[in-house]
């Protein structure tokens, strides 16, 4: 039988990854503590705790992957001519609004992909922390399982 205590402890390992917003590296921080402390009391506890940390790796290492893809096509267009924006002094602003290339288009496209992954994953942790609420577990989708 889930009691309250262990609902809330679950629910609070979900909502720790909050965190990151206030301490750098927060959101695995918070769960780790939470979770470590507390695995052994139960099984649902336990269960939550490695799927928010779970959760957490896979993003850091979709963060990684996308950042490693994107960064590049914003460095090939600063370093290809600069004809986007001449700057010509302080006293003479001059934007030369050229046709932009194609890489300004992927590289903004893929920003775009990692706003809606941010959005999403905002999404699945809220999700997440109702569940453990409720007494149900939740598998965060696209999960990397680190911890078993």
């Amino acid at each position: 039988m889930i009691d309250n205590h262990q609902k809330n402890i679950a629910t609070f390992i979900h909502l720790s990854t909050f965190s990151r917003f206030i301490i750098p590296f927060g959101n695995f921080l918070g769960p780790i503590i939470l979770w470590v402390a507390n695995k052994d009391k139960s099984d649902f506890i336990d269960k939550h705790g490695k799927q928010a940390i779970n959760f957490q790796i896979s993003i850091l290492l979709y963060a990684i992957i996308l950042g490693s893809i994107t960064i590049p096509f914003f460095i090939f267009k600063i370093f290809s001519g600069l004809d986007f924006i001449d700057f010509n002094g302080f006293e003479n602003f001059h934007i030369n609004l050229g046709k932009p290339s194609a890489l300004l288009y992927i590289g903004g496209a893929l920003g775009v992909l990692a706003i809606g992954a941010f959005i999403l994953e905002l999404v699945f942790i809220v999700i997440a922390s109702l569940k453990a609420r409720d007494g149900e577990f939740y598998n965060y989708p696209l999960t990397i399982n680190f911890l078993k």
